[in-house]
């Protein structure tokens, strides 16, 4: 099968908000159909996050969604693989693992260290997926958070 991905544009926004409100949800969060569009308009927009679609019979079935960030250590740009989905209909087919390839793609071409995401735990196809595509697991560092009241 041949992958049809590309970089998003402004066109897709629709079929992109919906995949997104979609990602949220599998994330527990409340459907925001109109507040996905916003977002995602402003970063298309903005040019700050790489997104890349996946097309499937002329119908954007998942995306990636990078955020640019950098390493002071390396001195170089690191990626922040921030979102990656597709939705229920279509996964099985190696859709996450063609976005992916392309964000290792993206990685390549920027002249970057690498890049990194977090998942949940309970999230067993991602925690599979991951390790399968390269990714190592980080044991020896601990992540923390701070959120804003």
């Amino acid at each position: 099968m041949k992958n049809n991905i590309r970089k998003a544009t402004p066109e897709d926004l629709a079929q992109l908000s919906q995949l997104f409100d979609e990602y949220r949800i599998f994330y527990h969060k409340t459907s925001d159909l109109a507040g996905a569009q916003r977002f995602l308009s402003e970063r298309l927009e903005k040019k700050d996050s790489e997104i890349f679609v996946e097309e499937d019979n002329e119908k954007l079935v998942g995306f990636v969604q990078l955020y640019p960030l950098f390493s002071s250590t390396r001195m170089k740009r690191y990626w922040l693989l921030n979102d990656l989905y597709v939705n229920i209909d279509s996964r099985g087919k190696g859709f996450s693992k063609a976005l992916i390839e392309e964000a290792k793609d993206l990685c390549r071409t920027s002249d970057s260290c690498g890049m990194y995401l977090e998942t949940g735990k309970e999230n067993i196809i991602g925690n599979q997926l991951y390790p399968s595509a390269g990714f190592k697991k980080y044991d020896e560092v601990n992540f923390y958070e701070w959120e804003v009241d």
